[in-house]
């Protein structure tokens, strides 16, 4: 490549670093992309996780199977979520540390006095005993 570069003749590095059908192959990801996380999988989605959790009431679907379609729900529409927040936390140097304590300053304050939950003597229940 760097002869190429030093004869004068034209530098085909930058096709090879994207050719022709990368946009389109980048299209196509991104179409699959909006399928899969669209209206239409989310509506599927909402169906799927209703049916599931009337069979798990009806006794027909074992509790931990029900669970596991859930769970693979969640986890399929928020994967951007997920991936997003592994993504900062190994960015950032890794595991998130907790901010420092806030100061303080004076003795606490005393906590307020408990309202009576019924002040009305007369206002229990009516049955005699």
């Amino acid at each position: 490549m760097h002869l190429l570069l030093l004869a004068g003749q034209p530098s085909t590095y930058e096709s090879l670093a994207s050719p022709a059908g990368s946009n389109v192959i980048a299209a196509a990801v991104s179409w699959l992309q909006a399928t899969l996380l669209g209206t239409i999988a989310t509506t599927i989605a909402i169906i799927a996780v209703s049916a599931v959790g009337l069979m798990m009431l009806a006794g027909r679907v074992p509790v931990r199977q029900g669970l596991t379609v859930i769970g693979g729900c969640f986890i399929l529409f928020g994967a951007p979520a997920i991936a997003g927040g592994i993504r900062s936390s190994l960015s950032s140097g890794g595991v998130p540390t907790a901010p420092a304590p806030a100061q303080l300053s004076g003795p606490p304050a005393a906590p307020e006095p408990y309202p009576l939950a019924n002040p009305d003597p007369y206002a229990g229940a009516s049955v005699p005993r």
